[in-house]
């Protein structure tokens, strides 16, 4: 038979996808691993298995949209990152018995990636997804700067291919990594059917948790004031969920900005283009290099919206300033107020810019772009394993 990559093939090679979380979970990391999973599964090429980490203690085993997932038991939780002990002696264990080919590692959550590059029977290709963790202000930048400093590169040693979703991610800078970036879909996120003059408001979507404190949207509040000043009827709508929601609010009431602001809480991924055509304008205030890429801009941009980012980590690399969106220095809540006020005050430039958008994720951003570069690093760190086998046996 055929593969899709060419050749002739005989048993399918039997992928499994490590990552610290999956759908249905939502994230640009959570996104990216279940698309690449669809992918897998499509192909008569592959056999995928994903492996995760669970809410329980204990392992168990699932069924996402036909692909068997299986979810390691987590005892606790440190800084975002799930963690146990036992995975150290569990993941090898399963990669055996499952006859994995190859791995396709997530990071950058510590753990799973690691322990996949060290403990792993087969070849593993990583793809890493951001930048510096490093917040600046955290109680575990220490940590992580130990961290990235001496255990990463062996982490990217061990690895026989890296994958790079934008050139902020730390294995880009190696220069052995493949740049393959995330994707959106533009059949599901798509403009309005029939366009109208958009809401003053401003959307936010991502988590909003302590952890998630560099995404910055205690910026975005910081500049409202001085937003409602200048468009008066602005309201500011939050997609998405998570412990920081009471201290925001209450910083919000501080403000006197409380009745402005809409907490919708978390939505399913299915619902978000809504969102993002109703929105005046999307924006992404994030803080860090922590932000290799930031999916909500492309989905956003894929129906139209005009967005407004921080020019920071990969965020540059997704937003043409003035082009396709506009970006602000992070961390400036005037600069940030300023560049919405001047999307939602003047429509034509608003719509320029989302119709550079919509171009934008069509031409650059769709994810049919990156399917075959994907599948074929995958594919060729499965042939090393196959000659190592071949050279071992023959």
């Amino acid at each position: 038979m055929n593969g899709p990559l060419g050749g002739v093939t005989s048993a399918p090679v039997r992928v499994a996808l490590v990552t610290p979380r999956f759908p249905p979970e939502v994230g640009g990391l959570e996104g990216y691993v279940g698309r690449v999973a669809e992918w897998l599964q499509a192909s008569d090429r592959f056999d995928v298995s994903v492996i995760t980490s669970g809410r329980s203690a204990r392992l168990s085993r699932e069924s996402h949209r036909g692909i068997p997932v299986y979810r390691l038991g987590t005892w606790t939780t440190v800084s975002n990152t799930p963690v146990n002990p036992l995975w150290a002696t569990q993941l090898p264990r399963l990669l055996r018995r499952l006859g994995v080919d190859v791995v396709n590692a997530h990071a950058p959550v510590p753990g799973l990636a690691d322990l996949a590059a060290f403990s792993s029977p087969v070849p593993v290709v990583l793809t890493y997804h951001a930048g510096s963790l490093v917040k600046g202000d955290h109680a575990v930048d220490p940590m992580l700067r130990r961290y990235e400093r001496h255990v990463l590169p062996q982490v990217f040693d061990r690895c026989q291919d890296l994958i790079a979703v934008s050139p902020v991610s730390l294995a880009y800078a190696t220069g052995r990594a493949h740049l393959i970036p995330p994707g959106v879909d533009t059949d599901l996120f798509t403009p309005s059917a029939t366009p109208a003059s958009r809401a003053p408001t401003v959307l936010y979507v991502g988590r909003v948790e302590r952890t998630s404190r560099w995404k910055g949207l205690q910026v975005l509040l910081a500049g409202l004031p001085r937003l409602r000043h200048l468009v008066p009827d602005v309201r500011l709508v939050v997609v998405g969920d998570g412990d920081d929601v009471p201290h925001l609010r209450a910083a919000a009431q501080r403000l006197g900005v409380a009745e402005a602001v809409e907490w919708r809480g978390a939505v399913p991924h299915a619902d978000l283009p809504r969102h993002y055509r109703e929105a005046g304008v999307t924006v992404l205030p994030s803080l860090t290099e922590a932000e290799s890429f930031g999916m909500t801009l492309i989905e956003a941009m894929a129906c139209g919206s005009p967005v407004v980012g921080s020019r920071v980590g990969g965020i540059p690399f997704v937003v043409r300033d003035g082009v396709d969106g506009l970006l602000v220095p992070p961390g400036d809540a005037r600069s940030l107020a300023d560049a919405l006020t001047r999307v939602l005050i003047d429509p034509a430039f608003a719509a320029s810019l989302g119709f550079a958008g919509r171009e934008a994720a069509t031409k650059r951003w769709d994810w049919t772009h990156q399917r075959d570069t994907t599948l074929g690093v995958i594919d060729g760190a499965a042939g090393v394993a196959r000659a190592r086998r071949e050279r071992t046996h023959g």
